[in-house]
């Protein structure tokens, strides 16, 4: 059975590669390795390993495993973050990707100001138009970036997407050029610094890094299968 080490080893040497291909270096991309439903024990496999960036997308999850794990370890939300939720989540994550609506990042910044925190964020880009994914629409996106950049406590610092599943890799490609040329059109129209791509997951990270990705979300590629969900 490969480990979590060997598997750590030759998905960070396949981002390497990835970015070698379009001249940046590996260290422009930062992986990040989701860990839910996955238990502490194997995310320690992997912080032996010398990773130390993860992901989570439950807050409930969350709250019960980041405390068994070293203190030094840096945690992204990843999912859905629930408005119920959010107060719970700002002590836990340094970035957030995955901030789908105006409403969503007016509530995190109103709730930062009561607890002093300054939390970071990706916003989520429904890339397809797809009715069942969260996210704001390319078009939608550019009425609504001025009051998104004029929060106080809110930083917005890149943007994400989730691409339609596909059993081709190379599907997802042209959905990770539309979101690094809507980034690159709202840096000059906007005049603001969005430095993170948050795009590519297990089944398609490399096509991601060879269009500009500066964040990967890989799980299964890691840490094998996630574990099927118990029914209570």
């Amino acid at each position: 059975m490969i480990s979590i080490a060997e598997n750590l080893k030759r998905v960070r040497e396949q981002v390497a590669e990835a970015a070698a291909k379009t001249g940046r270096a590996g260290s422009e991309v930062e992986l990040v390795a989701i860990t839910k439903t996955h238990p502490a024990e194997k995310v320690r496999e992997a912080v032996d390993a010398g990773h130390t960036l993860f992901g989570e997308s439950r807050v409930q999850e969350a709250r019960a495993k980041i405390p068994e794990l070293p203190s030094n370890l840096r945690w992204h939300f990843v999912g859905h973050l629930q408005k119920n939720k959010i107060r719970h989540a700002l002590p836990l994550f340094e970035l957030f990707h995955s901030v789908d609506s105006l409403a969503l990042a007016q509530e995190i910044d109103r709730i930062a100001a009561e607890e002093g925190g300054r939390p970071r964020a990706l916003l989520e880009i429904n890339v397809a138009g797809e009715g069942s994914k969260f996210g704001f629409k390319a078009e939608a996106l550019r009425a609504q970036i001025q009051p998104l950049l004029e929060l106080p406590r809110l930083s917005i610092e890149g943007l994400m997407c989730i691409p339609p599943l596909a059993d081709e890799a190379e599907s997802s490609r042209k959905f990770f050029v539309q979101l690094r040329d809507l980034r690159d059109s709202l840096e000059n129209e906007f005049d603001v610094k969005l430095r993170h791509l948050s795009m590519g997951m297990t089944q398609d990270f490399w096509i991601a890094v060879e269009e500009g990705a500066t964040l990967v979300r890989v799980g299964t590629a890691i840490f094998g299968e996630r574990p099927k969900r118990q029914k209570h």
